[in-house]
Parts: C-alpha cells; structure tokens; sequence
C-alpha cells in the first residue's frame, strides 16, 4: 500500500482527536451500545410505542445515577408519582431513601388542559420549579417522562413547536443531561407530529417491540448520535426483575478462550477415540437422528464431570428436570448426588414461553450466578419454536461466544431427522463455532435398528476416523471395537451372525492347519527314514571302498618290499664280488712280490 507524502516543513506530531464527553447509563449493555453512555450535558431522545421500556430506561439510568451519588429529577406527566415508586419497587429500586438524602426527586407535573388552552400555563412556568429543585439538590441529569402528553394538552401545533424549542432552549441553557421520552403511535401520527424533536436531539434511539410467531421480542435501535460512534444494529434487549438488559449483538467479538487441556468424556473408549478426551473451552455438538443417545452421552459426560467436582449448568428445551433425572436411572446414570451436592443445576422452559433474548438473558444470568465449569443446552434443535429461525439462532451463538470468551465448555444436542440426515448435522450454519462434532445415526440392518458413533471434527487434537457401534446397557454406554465384516461394518445380530461364522471359520482353518502339520511331520519322519537308510547304504560302500582301498595298498606295499629286497640282494652280491675281486687282486701282488 503505498503510503502519504507529507511536507516535512509543514508536519506536526499526530494528535488524538478530543472525545466527546460522557454519561454512564448504568443500564447492562447500553453504555456498549452508546460507546460510552449518554452524551453530557445534551438532549436525548428516547421514542417508542406503548410497553416498549421508554420510562424504566430513563428511572433506571437516574436511580444508577443516584445510588451512586449523582442526584437527578424525574419529571413525569402522565402517571402518578406513587404509582412510579411503587412499579419500581418490583424491580428493587427503592426511590423513598434516594429521595430522603436528596439524592432523587419525582415530579408529578400535572397540568390542567383548561389552563394550558386559557393561556395561564407555559413551560416556562414548569421549568423555573425544575431549576429551583436543580440547583438545591446540584442535580445535573434530568429525566422528563412523556412529553407527547404535556405538548398535547396546548391542542396547537405552533404553541406545541414554540413551547418545545423554549424547553429545548433552557436544557442547553443549562447544559442539563437530559433524557426526553416521546410515545409514538403504530399509525406514526405522533411520529409525524413531533418530527423535528429527532432533529432538536443529540442522540436519538427508537423502541419497539414486535410479536413474531406469538413470541414477543423488544428491540432498541440508535438512529443517530452527534460527535460519536454507536453501533449501527437493532438489539433485542431484556426488561427483566433487575431493570433493562441489553446483549449486543456487535459485541460478540472473536475474543474466544484457547482450547484447554483435555477432560474426560466420562467413557473411557470415546476418551480414547478423541485422544484423550473433550478439550476445555470447546463447544461440543452431539447431533443424531430422535432415539440415538444423544442425552445420555451429555449425561455421561455430565455425570462424570460433576463426580471431579466440577460445576454443570444444564439447560434443556426438551424435558422437566425431574423427567430428565428420572429417565437417566435406566442407563445407571444417577444425576441425584450431583444436584444434592449443588454442582449440578437445571433451567427448564419452554421455548415458546417467552422470545429469545429473555431465553438468553436468563441463560447468562444464571451462568454468572452459578459459575458453572461447563454448560449443556438440549436442544438447540428446540430453539427455533423461539419465534424464528434467525432468533434461535442469534440466541445460540451469542450463548456459545459467551462461554467460549468465559473460557466455559459447551455441549449441545441438536436432532436431526431422518436416517439419511448429513446435510443437518450441525444445524442452523454453527458449524465454524463448534469446536467437536459426534455424529449419532441408526443404520437398519437384517431388520434391526442399531446405533453407530463417528467422530466428524474435531479441532485441536487427533481422533478416530472410524463408525463405531455403541449400546445403551443399564451401565450405561458400551463403545464397541471397530469391526469390520465382509460388506463392512457390521452390527447387532448381523455383528453376531459374522462373528460366529468367523469363529466356525478359524476352527476350521485350526483343523486344516493341524492336519497339514500332521501330514508335514509323517513325511519329514519318512524322510529321515529314508536318509537314514541311504546314509547307512552310504556308509556301507564307504567301507568296502575302504576295504578294497586298503587291499590294494597292502598288496603296493608288498612290492615295495620286495622289490627293496630285490635291490638289497643285488647290492650285496655286488659288494660280494668286489671283495672277491679285491681278495683276488691283493693275492696277485703278494705273489708277484715273492
């Protein structure tokens, strides 16, 4: 990328630009919303129509405020100070102390609509009271609930617009954070009619909520916010016994925990089958066909996991705790001890009882209040009676990126239909998210149904490519060895038809093999036999060849003899005659010498 040039003559050091300054809502999830919070010393406005959370959002944010030593004014025109004290009692907000220490002040600013048309009331009027009680109690933060109800009682458009710039007039004036609700009807007249308060406001955030499938969900959307960044979403959000809860969907970051060591699956044979086990921090999906031990495989795990100590949220869509605990025992799987013993809870509901975002706000309430090691959800399969597709699935993956960021193991069961299911393993597109998937099916085979296991992925460790078999006994799981017949992988009676026919076939081979040792070890005795009988043949005429070889030497050697004898005998009558000759010739020369 190629990079600015810059007259070195002209650069300056590179500064931060000033951030605009700030208020914290106090309200869960909105100050994320706001990047930061309401900005200080303006106007915003909140709209919406009936129900939609409008007043509660502007208490809870002066009531935070107060408690924690920012007083404010509530200023509300169309219900009774009592009647608000007592609402927001049921929420666990205690106005009367806050109100005491000066802290809080409620307003009921009444106005009698024959004043208002004679000329004898103004805003002007109400807000000289307002700023006498602001300036004794040092208020900055001003809440001035449904003003539709005060512009509607002037029954003229012009006063209603020149009465709502004076009032927007004094607020900067006085630089005030101000919080403006504005009711707006379904049919958009009063929309229509109050437009240019969205042009008078800093920041602007619309309330609605809609009923989808008969399940109602409210939602927030910011429209605009001068000087600052939001968040440019819808957000489903939550008015629940604590006040308003926001989940941001744009805040689901990839901030996820790196997958931990690895903790047993509760089965020895699957912890080997996976390399050691389910890594910590993962999501684990068992996803199979209705009747193929998806939930008895979490409750392996579940029971296991709650015997090392370990603390396990359960939620289930499916099944009554007590239904679920109940039907484990045939399995022998007792989940009684570890619910006794507070290291297992249940959250049971229906998915259609209530949208969503409350499913998933009580979720994460509970996992903040629990602290579980681990959280099992059945099924999510269940999720889509939530309303739509999209919820279900908004809810689950905001559910599954909250344990992985808290560093929690997760479990879900998803039930697919049909034998032949491939395409719906993981459901509702997940599958980037899931960290290990076990696929569970029936196969029909020699007209019986059994079940087959198979690892399908599994991120950040080894583990079998293999189908395995796995019973459901009164012990519970039985992973079978890999067995392979002639056709394949074989199961059930057809495993045990194959097998009996193997082991009829290896007495068989045992026979032959014996037999053919047999034979083998007659013919090698033959065989000796016979080398014995030429060896001794052999050795037979080795010693008449001896013997004839020892004839003919004994027979040489007389010749020798002999014919040494003969040399002998003709050397001796040689030196004989030369001794005669000798004898002879001295005689001559003595008688010649006589």
């Amino acid at each position: 990328m190629a990079k600015r040039t810059t007259n070195e003559k002209t650069k300056s050091p590179a500064t931060k630009a000033p951030q605009l300054p700030k208020v914290g809502t106090g309200i869960i999830g909105l100050d994320d919303v706001l990047h930061g919070g309401f900005p200080t010393g303006r106007t915003t406005l909140v709209s919406g129509g009936p129900g939609t959370g409008k007043t509660i959002i502007g208490m809870e944010f002066l009531y935070r405020s107060a408690v924690n030593g920012e007083p404010g004014i509530f200023v509300t025109f169309e219900e009774r100070a009592e009647a608000l004290r007592k609402n927001t009692l049921s929420l666990g907000w205690d106005l009367a102390p806050l109100e005491k220490d000066g802290k809080f002040f409620l307003f009921g600013a009444h106005v009698d609509p024959q004043a208002a048309i004679s000329g004898d009331f103004n805003v002007k009027g109400l807000l000289a009271i307002v700023e006498g009680k602001a300036k004794s109690m040092g208020a900055r933060r001003i809440v001035i609930d449904a003003v539709d109800v005060l512009m509607r009682i002037f029954d003229d458009p012009v006063r209603e617009r020149n009465e709502l710039y004076a009032l927007h007039d004094w607020l900067n004036d006085h630089e005030m954070t101000t919080i403006l609700t504005l009711k707006t009807s379904a049919g958009g007249d009063t929309a229509s009619r109050y437009e240019f308060l969205d042009y008078m406001a800093d920041c602007l955030i619309q309330l609605d909520h809609r009923v989808v499938e008969q399940v109602l969900t409210r939602r927030m959307r910011v429209i605009k916010y001068r000087g600052s960044s939001y968040i440019h979403k819808e957000h489903p959000f939550v008015i629940a016994d604590n006040g308003v809860n926001i989940i941001p969907v744009s805040t689901v970051e990839l901030q996820h925990k790196a997958l931990g060591p690895k903790v047993s699956t509760g089965h020895p044979r699957l912890d080997t089958m996976l390399d050691g086990g389910y890594r910590r921090a993962a999501c684990v999906l068992l996803s199979g066909t209705p009747g193929t031990g998806k939930t008895t495989l979490a409750n392996t795990f579940v029971a296991a996991a709650c015997e090392r100590g370990e603390k396990v949220l359960y939620i289930n869509f499916e099944e009554s705790g007590e239904a679920m605990v109940s039907g484990m025992l045939s399995p022998g799987i007792d989940l009684r001890p570890a619910l006794r013993d507070g290291k297992l809870r249940l959250m049971t509901a229906a998915p259609e009882a209530m949208g969503a975002e409350e499913h998933l706000f009580q979720a994460l309430r509970a996992i903040e209040a629990f602290q579980p090691d681990h959280v099992v959800v059945e099924a999510m399969s269940s999720c889509n009676r939530m309303g739509t597709k999209q919820a279900a699935y908004e809810y689950l993956i905001r559910l599954v990126n909250a344990c992985k960021e808290k560093g929690l193991m997760m479990i879900l069961t998803n039930q697919t239909a049909g034998f032949k299911n491939e395409n719906e393993i993981t459901g509702m597109d997940m599958s980037s998210i899931i960290d290990t998937v076990i696929f569970l099916r029936l196969i029909d085979i020699g007209g019986e149904i059994n079940r087959m296991l198979m690892i399908l992925k599994s991120r950040g460790q080894k583990s079998s490519n293999q189908y395995r078999e796995f019973l459901i006994t009164d012990k519970g799981i039985d992973v079978r060895d890999v067995y392979v017949g002639g056709g394949g992988v074989l199961t059930g009676a057809a495993r045990q038809e194959q097998a009996a026919k193997e082991v009829l076939d290896a007495r068989l081979k045992r026979l032959e093999i014996e037999l053919r040792e047999h034979n083998i070890k007659q013919k090698r005795a033959e065989m000796e036999a016979e080398i014995a009988r030429r060896k001794a043949e052999l050795e037979t005429a080795e010693a008449e060849l001896k013997a004839l070889q020892l004839d003919e030497g004994l027979v040489q050697e007389g010749r020798d003899i002999r014919g040494r004898m003969r040399d002998e005998d003709a050397n001796s009558l040689r030196l004989k005659e030369r001794v005669r000759q000798h004898k002879e010739r001295g005689t001559g020369r003595k008688e010649g010498a006589k």
